[in-house]
């Protein structure tokens, strides 16, 4: 039997909003909110890369189901 709750309990991740122009005061502020906003990227390309490993397909060579390239 195959469910779909699976997929539903492990989202992809989604990448947050990147800070308006505005948003830095050009004071130094240490950390900027775009320093903040790199990590935040740095946390989700990684949290992407492990999500896609877990869902991957396996890839299947013609006439050999189950097989991978």
């Amino acid at each position: 039997m195959h469910s779909e709750a699976p997929a539903a309990a492990d989202p992809r991740p989604t990448p947050h909003t990147r800070p308006d122009p505005g948003e830095c005061c050009n004071s130094g502020c240490d950390p900027c909110v775009f320093d903040l906003y790199a990590e935040e990227v740095t946390r989700y390309r990684a949290a992407l890369a492990a999500w896609e490993a877990r869902h991957a397909q396996p890839v299947e060579h013609e006439g050999e189901p189950g097989k991978k390239r």
